[in-house]
Formats: structure tokens, sequence, C-alpha cells
């Protein structure tokens, strides 16, 4: 993820699965019930023909659950990546960049077993 002002950036690689739909159910009832209902509306990242739409269906989904607990639908769910290798990067002048690599060492390796590197710009 770049922070471009900034000049930094923080990149992970590895394998991403899906959590269990408990866990999924676990953290959906943390949520405050306002960001559930946007959920419902959003269907995130699908295309939308105008914010007042997002904002009727918005509406329609409030007055589908009013009085009742917002169930956490199908659709919604979590993700988890597993860290392989981090990447640091911190831009420098002349572009004489920072760039710091952890990478896990051995197949199934502990949380405590990182290597770590500096890489040439």
């Amino acid at each position: 993820m770049p922070w471009y002002p900034l000049q930094r950036q923080v990149r992970v690689e590895g394998p991403v699965e899906e959590v269990p739909a408990a866990e999924s159910d676990a953290y959906w009832a943390t949520r405050p019930r306002g960001s559930q209902l946007g959920a419902w509306a959003s269907h995130q990242s699908r295309r939308i023909d105008s914010r007042e739409s997002l904002e009727a269906q918005y509406d329609e989904v409030e007055a589908r659950f009013e009085g009742a607990e917002v169930p956490r639908p199908e659709f919604w769910g979590g993700s988890r990546i597993r860290p392989e290798r981090i990447e640091f990067w911190q831009g420098r002048a002349h572009r004489v960049h920072d760039r710091i690599v952890y990478e896990r060492s051995g197949d199934d390796a502990g949380a405590g077993d990182w290597e770590r590197h500096r890489l040439r710009p």
C-alpha cells in the first residue's frame, strides 16, 4: 500500500485464505449497526449508478431490519494473509531509496523466524 505524500510503502506477500464463517460471525457482531446496514446496502466494490442509489439502498435495508438484529450477509466475510515476505520502502532523494525486506525462513517457520535484508533501490 503506497503513501505517496509520505514517500512510504509497505508490501505484504503470501497466501490468502478465507476465514471460517464462525470467525466472520464473531467479528460481524462487533461492528456498529450502521456499518452492518452499510454492508448489506453496499455490496462492496460493485458498480453503482449514483450516490443517491446507494443512499436509497441503505434506507431500504434500515427499514427491513428495523427493531431486529442485522444478520451477517452470506457475501460478507474475512480474508487472512499469511505473510511470507514484507517490504518497507522509504523514498529518498535522487532515487536512492531505502528498501528493507523481511522474509520467513523455512517452510513452517514460527513468528520469530524472519530474515532481514536491505535491497538496492
